[in-house]
């Protein structure tokens, strides 16, 4: 892949990113494809660039993105991927914080035609530090 193939890529990326930052849409609809399917770690889907662009106003009236920092990018054809840190604060309080993973598939006008996202607990531990036999801990994850 050309270097500028890729760059662009990722500027396209951090730009998503940046609009969940700013809690303002600039330009959804030019990012993803009209037949787009983006896929939370957590499980709910959007089809299109109109349903994934409704669904970016209506989350940012229950709550805000604090951070959402790209890590290191991937690319291989017409598939990318990024590793990222995120944390939210929704307005019932709720704080969710973890690291993840998003693969992207890219249509032949270089936007995103596929995103789904993968999800990592940030509170990473050794089962094994203190027995032979694990001890896991007993704890709800939010996103899962």
């Amino acid at each position: 892949m050309e270097v500028s193939a890729a760059a662009e890529r990722e500027a396209l990326l951090r730009e998503w990113f940046g609009m969940w930052l700013a809690g303002e849409d600039r330009g959804i609809t030019r990012i993803f494809a009209a037949d787009a399917l983006y896929v939370e770690s957590w499980g709910p889907y959007y089809r299109g660039a109109s349903e994934i662009a409704h669904w970016f106003r209506e989350w940012n009236t229950r709550g805000r993105v604090v951070r959402w920092d790209a890590g290191r990018f991937f690319h291989s054809g017409r598939w990318s991927a990024v590793e990222w840190s995120f944390r939210c604060e929704m307005r019932d309080g709720v704080v969710q914080e973890f690291d993840g993973v998003s693969v992207v598939g890219w249509d032949v006008d270089g936007r995103i035609a596929s995103l789904k996202e993968y999800g990592c607990n940030i509170d990473n531990y050794d089962p094994y530090a203190d027995s032979p036999s694990p001890n896991f801990k007993n704890e709800r994850i939010l996103w899962f």
